[in-house]
This record gives structure tokens, sequence and C-alpha cells, in this order.
């Protein structure tokens, strides 16, 4: 029973975990980055007069969305890394680092791509009418007039959206990445399934996600939109 709430192995650990934590908040903000640059050319795409771009967009986003991550993680790791050989780094954790942030932004683009669009259908379709009566282009409508709005309407399911981002890291080690999942799976094997271990990680990953709920909670009320 002294074993089993036995936190010693959390300090004995201690610094092996914060460097598991630091690559997970690393891997989550570049993918979170890398998701909301494509999801944002993907909703453009959906919401394009131009039908091949339409269904292009249409058909990336339906794919991803009904595929689970760990499948696409496979795919970068296992299909194009190793049976491929197909290099982002020439280091090799470095490699695996890039492959895990291209199969999470992958996959994350596609919700965030269907979140925008959400906010896209919120904008008055007036001032998109109106845009084009003043000789804007779609882009230039897109750019100035409805993605601004958009984004501030959105900005709480985003935040939702990247609260699942850090949650999703956790299973990146089928792609070879070591990150704080992977040291509590490690820690696991070297000292048993302890309730302390557990506790330690859970903790961790609150740290990481309660802030940011709140954080993005109060930026939605801030930047709300005025109807």
């Amino acid at each position: 029973m002294e074993s089993f709430l036995d936190f010693s192995p959390l300090v004995e650990q201690f610094g092996t975990i914060l460097t598991g934590f630091w690559s997970t908040i690393r891997l989550t903000l570049m993918s979170a980055i890398l998701a909301l640059i494509l999801g944002t050319v993907l909703v453009a795409m959906r919401v394009s007069p131009t039908p091949v771009l339409r269904a292009a967009g249409t058909i990336y986003v339906n794919t991803l969305r009904n595929t689970p991550l760990t499948l696409v993680l496979l795919l970068c790791a296992l299909g194009l890394s190793d049976t491929l050989q197909l290099s982002l780094s020439g280091d090799s954790a470095t490699n695996y680092y890039w492959w895990a942030t291209l199969g999470l932004s992958a996959y994350t683009a596609a919700f965030v791509c269907e979140a925008l669009r959400a906010g896209i259908n919120t904008v008055p379709s007036g001032q998109a009418e109106a845009a084009r009566a003043i000789g804007l282009t779609f882009t230039q409508s897109l750019r100035m007039v409805v993605l601004p709005q958009a984004f501030r309407s959105v900005i709480a399911p985003l935040g939702s959206i990247l609260i699942a981002l850090t949650k999703n890291t956790t299973i990146v080690i089928v792609a070879g990445y070591i990150e704080a999942s992977a040291v509590m799976k490690q820690m696991f094997d070297d000292y048993g399934g302890t309730l302390p271990i557990f506790l330690g990680f859970a903790a961790g990953y609150m740290v990481l996600t309660l802030p940011t709920g709140f954080f993005f909670g109060w930026l939605a009320k801030r930047m709300a939109v005025a109807r």
C-alpha cells in the first residue's frame, strides 16, 4: 500500500517529466499554428466560387475528420517516413517530431476549417454582397471583410480545438516522438502503474488545458462581434 501511494518517482524523475511536457508544448504550439494556416486555406476552398476547389476542400475535410488520428500518425511515421524513406530532418528525433507535427496539423486543420466555416455563416450575407458591389474580388472580400468577423465569432470553438489538440498529443508515441505521455509510460514500466504517477501527469495536463480554456473564454467575450 505504501508503494502504491509513493510520490517519490515524481520527485526523482522531475527533470525528465518537465522535458516531456516541454516536448508536448512545442508539439502543440507548432501543430496549432500549422493547423490554423491550413484550416484557413481549406475554408477558403470550401466557400470558393470554384467548384473544383470546393470539392477538393470538402473531400479533404470529410476524409480527415472521419479517419482516426492514430491512423494518420501511423501513415506519417510508418508509411511516409519509414517505408518511403521521406525525411524532414537529418536528425532522427527531429524527423519524428516533424512527422508527428505534420500528422497532428493535417488532422486538426479539418476541424479548424469547419469551425471557421461556421463562423463565416454567421457573417450577414449583405456584407459580402456590399464588398462585391464596391469592386472587391472574392479573395479580397474574404480576407478583409468575412474572415476577420468569422475568426472573432469562433474564438471559443478554436480554444476547444486547441485543448483537444493538446490531449491528442498523447498518442504521438505511435509516430515515434517522445513527449509527456511517453515519459509516463516509461515510468509505469520502471516503477509500476501507481496512482501517484497517474495523478502527477493528470495534474500536468490540467495545468496546460485549464488556463487555455479560461483564456479563450475570456477572449471570446472580449472580441465578440456586436450584431
